[in-house]
């Protein structure tokens, strides 16, 4: 990997702060702050390396058409991590700024509460910068200089407390299908059967795909059990991915939370999902 940094920052794994986000940020040899990637993965509540590298990948495209260099924010390293023949391995990694950070919260999944957490502290944290460097230095040697750094000091916590209410009222509310949704959003036929166990009473993947096909409802074509009908898609109620099972793509249907709901009331359900 180019740009691969493998130094190991000052004061690792002794970073303080209340934050489990402050907890993790790391010291580079400048003393700047930064944080790794694959820590950063974990709180923001992705299982998968794979998952979030594509999370990554989208902040660098957004830095990218901004006119910025990602690699000044995505700087390429190696973490030792628990695992393989000898019980560690060296897994890749990314050491990130705090703008780079911040990026990596915007492109994650905004179902994921852990995600909304991350982009409220990494929010306050870009805004604690831009205060600091827009204050010249106060003048504590006397009363009236004290008095306006608290003046500062109120008139920044204000904003603070301004910031956290914008981003709870734009985080994402929990749906009631969120449970059975992939990291797609998306829900497939066997979580569709669970979730609607109880307006259906109970039934398996093959005979809820049989329910689909029914004439009233006619969600999947009989001719081919995995392309819905376009009006579904269309209405936003299904969506058509490619998806490998064994060695072969095939098509598969997914419902959206929207097509879940529109098939309870088709089926004059009002039941709320199987727990």
């Amino acid at each position: 990997m180019p740009n691969l940094d493998t130094t190991l920052p000052l004061d690792e794994g002794n970073s303080r702060g209340s934050s489990p986000f402050d907890r993790i940020m790391l010291l580079d040899h400048r003393g700047e702050e930064r944080w790794s990637a694959r820590d950063l993965q974990q709180l923001m509540g992705y299982e998968r390396w794979e998952r979030f590298d594509d999370v990554i990948k989208r902040a660098k495209e957004t830095i990218e058409a901004s006119g910025l260099d990602p690699l000044d924010h995505f700087r390429g390293a190696v973490k030792s991590m628990r695992g393989g023949r000898w019980g560690k391995q060296a897994v890749t990694d990314y050491r990130l700024t705090r703008f780079g950070a911040y990026h990596v919260t915007l492109a994650g999944d905004g179902r994921k509460p852990e995600v909304a957490a991350a982009k409220t502290y990494f929010a306050i944290k870009t805004r604690e910068a831009e205060a600091a460097a827009q204050q010249p230095a106060a003048d504590v040697s006397s009363p009236e200089g004290i008095l306006a750094l608290a003046e500062k000091y109120v008139e920044a916590a204000r904003d603070l407390v301004t910031t956290k209410k914008v981003l709870a009222v734009a985080a994402p509310k929990a749906g009631k299908w969120d449970s059975f949704c992939n990291s797609d959003g998306l829900i497939d036929m066997g979580c569709a059967a669970k979730a609607l166990t109880k307006v259906t009473g109970g039934l398996g993947r093959t005979k809820f795909m049989e329910l689909l096909r029914r004439e009233d409802i006619r969600f999947l074509q009989v001719q081919n059990p995995r392309l819905p009908y376009e009006n579904h898609i269309k209405a936003g109620r299904a969506e058509v991915k490619m998806v490998q099972a064994r060695h072969q793509w095939v098509e598969q249907t997914f419902f959206t939370p929207k097509g879940l709901d529109w098939l309870v009331d088709k089926l004059g359900g009002v039941a709320l999902p199987a727990a």
